[in-house]
């Protein structure tokens, strides 16, 4: 008996595209660039602070560097707000801090959801991408330009071609650390890359991704012009674990400990990064604050393999939802809930502080 044809996929004569609505004409990357090129002050902050964060990474620098910001960008003006603030607390903390401001424009999403202002920078599903690249690379310039360091996740393979330099430092994560894609595109960028553990917690995972992302790799990719080609890169000497939990949290001594180790025994060098949020806060927001403690107490004992830490913080705490009608509050995420700027400012003294406390421990 012959089977039936799905009611999904119609036998049309071909068999390409089938489940395809519309395609879309994308802007090249050279176009945007050449329309909104690096300025003088965006390729001096991004420079620095590149420097700066391979010196912390190879024990060159004691300070630890700290990427503080929104979940993710969903508002213009609320990120410029933040920004500015998050400016003076940088320079206020510039001896003890490195403070790259996450700006994150593409989310992952367990199933469906918002995606990301480069994908939708309406929130109303219009997926205006062009002009989210746009608003996206604006804004970047504009965060450069106050001499605050940028830090992003970058989830599709495409998006670096658009903004990568204007990022001091980016982020892989759980989802994507297991991914070859990303570990050779990692390979290939030239900022410091940090690659969290698995969503279950696994650090072999990201201690692997490391391994894949300093050797050199030939793949397929889009050039600036937006041109299909091979590219073949040299190997990123740059890139770190980030511990964010799993099935339990791991920013405590232990958990670096454990981490530290894997490192070793794979013959990096033991050097993490903390992520406050995610699982290691059990993803209730305000334990991040008790996180920072927590890890400022281990800087104060001398913890000098902690070179990093992630806070998920807004301008106001909490977060929301997107419900078409309904106006947005300012300053609040509407993905991820984050602590508010008070709590923010906090944590960044209580780190700054465990800083200098270990500078006075006296070395092993």
């Amino acid at each position: 008996m012959n089977a039936r044809p799905s009611s999904a996929v119609k036998v049309v004569g071909r068999t390409d595209d089938l489940r395809i609505r519309a395609v879309r004409a994308l802007i090249a990357p050279q176009l945007l660039l050449e329309e909104m090129p690096l300025d003088a002050a965006s390729l001096a902050c991004v420079g620095a602070a590149r420097g700066a964060i391979h010196r912390v990474l190879h024990g060159a620098d004691d300070r630890l560097v700290a990427v503080v910001g929104p979940c993710s960008i969903h508002d213009y003006e609320g990120a410029m707000e933040y920004a500015k603030r998050l400016r003076g607390e940088a320079a206020r903390l510039e001896q003890e801090l490195i403070v790259v401001m996450r700006v994150y424009f593409e989310k992952p999403r367990t199933t469906v959801g918002w995606k990301g202002f480069i994908n939708d920078p309406h929130l109303d599903g219009s997926f205006a991408i062009n002009e989210g690249l746009k608003l996206a690379r604006r804004l970047l310039l504009e965060i450069n330009g106050l001499g605050l360091a940028c830090g992003t996740e970058f989830l599709d393979l495409l998006s670096p071609q658009y903004i990568s330099d204007l990022i001091a430092w980016a982020a892989i994560g759980a989802r994507t650390t297991e991914s070859q894609s990303h570990r050779q595109l990692a390979s290939g960028l030239s900022c410091p890359v940090g690659f969290k553990n698995g969503t279950d917690g696994s650090v072999r995972i990201a201690v692997d991704a490391l391994r894949a992302a300093a050797a050199p790799h030939a793949f397929m990719g889009m050039t600036k012009t937006g041109q299909a080609a091979i590219f073949e890169t040299m190997g990123n000497e740059d890139c770190h674990v980030i511990l964010r939990g799993g099935r339990s949290p791991n920013y405590d001594a232990a958990g670096v400990e454990q981490a530290s180790a894997e490192l070793a025994a794979a013959g990096l060098a033991p050097r993490v990064m903390v992520d406050f949020s995610h699982a290691n806060s059990s993803k209730q927001f305000q334990r991040q604050v008790e996180v920072a403690k927590d890890v400022a107490g281990q800087l104060a004992a001398g913890e000098d393999r902690i070179v990093g830490v992630m806070v998920e913080s807004h301008l106001n705490p909490g977060r929301q939802d997107l419900v078409p009608g309904r106006a947005l509050e300012y300053g609040v995420s509407v993905t991820d809930a984050c602590i508010g700027w008070e709590d923010t400012v906090a944590a960044l003294d209580l780190l700054a502080e465990g800083v200098r406390r270990r500078r006075l421990v006296p070395a092993d």
